[in-house]
């Protein structure tokens, strides 16, 4: 590949274009030719794609009147530089690549950055190996960035359920490919599970209910009590723009949780709750007098903005409304990464360490080519990525923190650590046998985290 400088001035760096020997015509037009050979002004998201080759994929972002005039084709002075030399990176190097595209943005180099992605293009597929796949969901991310096209793209790759009716939803699939979410759900009702011991009424407050399968095994369980089942309500927060993730309505999951606690032979009410989680005030959430309260953030706390993004810091108002309801538990489990308030680059880099866990560990599941694994990617792994590279601001909804500052901020509102019982551990370390040895389980003061080798993904803590 060849970087073509073209400078009205002569002086290097002024104006950037891309060729192959010579420059291409279609940059004079401000648009990048697909493959297709059509304009496209606006990135291609890539559900309109799939599945096919990645080079089919993703186009790249327009550019404004006045970067169109760097590009003139009038100067007759051209200068050649190869993008090794000129940029100083191996362009046969993926992940140096990634970095470098992530470097140019972050110090807004528009045409250094178009090279980049120019160059990135031809490297990443959405079969390949880990690296190259998720080199195709970052590539979306900057182009969407480019184009300011982010919070869009992200609310249209929703993890909804597949045309096909025999198919499980995508975030099921997920669930089956990889033990991540699975720990997370089976470590919060561990600890639920212990703290309603002998409780007759008992209350759980989810943040974000989903489709509800998480409750399933906890109906089951307390049915099955010796002395006999307790009455169960549910409140199910959700907002209602994510019916996709429940396949239907939010009321639907209450019929579906009503139906199942029926069959158990257990007293169930269901409360339903259309908000997003800073929406969500005390008197949404019905709390009676006598009952066991639990609450469960299970990946839905870092989604709540905090201090940086809202003069109101709904992420720590409603852990400290929780708090006000004297629960027996609150059970958190969040992705261990930082990418809340952390520079643009420094979140990008973040974004590329842990996502290259993730895509290595879904890589011995399923083979490359296998397309559900590529529309599982692509509806709930590539349009989280594309929040935390092309959103900024409100627009950002992936704010994940690390477990330190979510103890800082639980200990802060007055709970104290809610250790999991030795049971969860164990039943944790029976479930990944079923999974691949690279996957290490570590408790740290009756906290649990999953990793992929050196990497931790998941921590799974409960707070009293």
């Amino acid at each position: 590949m060849t970087l073509v400088i073209r400078s009205k001035n002569r002086r290097f760096g002024d104006q950037l274009a891309v060729g192959h020997g010579q420059p291409d015509a279609s940059i004079t037009q401000a648009n990048i030719l697909n493959d297709q050979g059509s304009l496209s002004a606006q990135p291609t998201p890539l559900h309109n794609f799939l599945p096919v080759p990645a080079d089919e994929m993703i186009t790249r972002a327009s550019l404004t009147d006045e970067q169109t005039e760097y590009f003139s084709t009038t100067d007759e002075q051209t200068e050649y530089f190869s993008t090794t030399d000129s940029l100083g990176i191996n362009t046969g190097d993926l992940k140096q690549v990634i970095i470098a595209c992530g470097k140019a943005a972050a110090g807004n180099g528009i045409y250094e950055t178009e090279v980049l992605i120019s160059e990135l293009r031809q490297l990443v597929s959405i079969s390949g190996d880990p690296m190259q796949r998720l080199g195709a969901c970052m590539l979306e991310g900057l182009v969407a960035r480019f184009s300011s096209s982010g919070s869009k793209l992200y609310k249209s790759l929703n993890c909804k359920e597949p045309t096909s009716p025999e198919l499980m939803s995508y975030m099921h699939l997920l669930y089956d490919m990889c033990p991540l979410y699975k720990f997370g759900y089976m470590s919060a009702n561990g600890a639920i599970a212990e703290a309603v011991k002998g409780e007759n009424f008992v209350h759980i407050i989810d943040f974000q209910i989903a489709q509800g399968s998480q409750w399933i095994t906890i109906i089951q369980a307390l049915a099955a009590r010796p002395a006999g089942p307790p009455c169960l309500r549910i409140t199910g927060i959700d907002d209602s723009n994510s019916a996709y993730a429940r396949g239907g309505g939010l009321d639907m999951v209450g019929t579906r949780l009503h139906s199942i606690s029926a069959s158990c032979g257990l007293p169930f009410e269901f409360n339903a709750v259309h908000a997003a989680s800073h929406e969500v005030y005390i008197q949404h959430l019905d709390t009676r007098p006598g009952e066991a309260i639990v609450v469960n953030f299970a990946y839905q706390l870092h989604h709540t903005p905090d201090e940086s993004v809202s003069v109101e810091n709904h992420r720590d108002r409603i852990i400290r409304m929780i708090k006000s309801l004297a629960p027996r538990v609150v059970t958190l489990v969040e992705q261990e990464s930082n990418t809340n308030t952390t520079p643009f680059f420094q979140r990008y880099l973040e974004t590329l360490d842990y996502y290259t866990a993730v895509f290595e560990s879904i890589d011995v599941a399923l083979p490359r080519d296998d397309k559900t694994r590529i529309s599982t990617e692509q509806h709930c792994l590539a349009r989280d990525i594309i929040s935390l590279i092309a959103c900024e601001g409100a627009e950002r909804v992936e704010r994940h923190e690390v477990f330190g500052k979510w103890k800082a901020r639980f200990a802060m509102a007055g709970f104290r650590p809610y250790p999991l019982c030795s049971l969860v551990n164990n039943t944790i370390k029976t479930l990944l046998d079923d999974y691949h040895r690279c996957y290490r389980l570590e408790e740290r003061d009756g906290v649990l985290y999953l990793g992929w080798k050196s990497r931790m993904l998941v921590v799974s803590s409960a707070w009293r």
